[in-house]
């Protein structure tokens, strides 16, 4: 139990790739970047209060690491088979939806791919890609929805692998968390 707490404190890989994202400049939205470091931290104190409650035979601890964690793996688990079972059509939309809601996503995209505009692409509207100077950019939406696909696929599958971890640890944290302290004086439970 102690092992699989400390694994998850993987979480804080998570925040430092939202500081590396935003420091090479990938991701401009800070909104983005500050729901990403506020989950890895999250994240990170789940797996400190599990590691503590498993260190120190604390079942409170683990109780609530257990409710957390089961909590945990609903989101994550429905998160995943939806990110699995959207077609093409969807993630189309979903882009679409996207796009014409921010501003600062927008010009991310633009300058990263180098492309112009969704799904076609004028000429007198502003675009932050290198390709407005010959004026030959390609629209961004079928580039955006062949790396949505794959993205989709990846964390999709990483997010189920990771939800049948996390149930692993609630049924350790479940068979684990009433049982008697070695290191305690015997004659304190009686």
């Amino acid at each position: 139990l102690c092992l699989f707490s400390s694994l998850q404190l993987v979480s804080l890989l998570l925040i430092g790739i939202a500081a590396w994202g935003i420091g090479f400049g990938l991701i401009s939205s800070f909104r983005v970047v500050g729901v990403v470091i506020a989950v890895g931290v999250f994240l990170f104190f789940i797996a400190l209060v599990g590691l503590i409650g498993a260190v120190k035979h604390h079942q409170v601890l683990l109780f609530f690491y257990m409710i957390i964690l089961l909590l945990v793996f609903i989101v994550q688990f429905s998160v995943s088979c939806a990110c699995l079972a959207l077609n093409e059509e969807q993630q189309s939309e979903l882009l679409e939806v996207g796009w014409s809601n921010t501003n600062s996503a927008r010009t991310d995209i633009e300058r990263n791919l180098n492309c112009c505009g969704f799904r076609v692409f004028y000429p007198n509207e502003t675009c932050a890609a290198d390709c407005l100077r010959t004026l030959h950019c390609r629209p961004c939406a079928p580039i955006m929805e062949e790396y949505s696909g794959m993205v989709l696929r990846f964390v999709g599958g990483i997010g189920l692998f990771f939800s049948f971890t996390e149930i692993l640890g609630v049924w350790l944290t479940y068979r684990y968390r009433n049982q008697k302290d070695p290191r305690a004086n015997p004659s304190a439970f009686i």
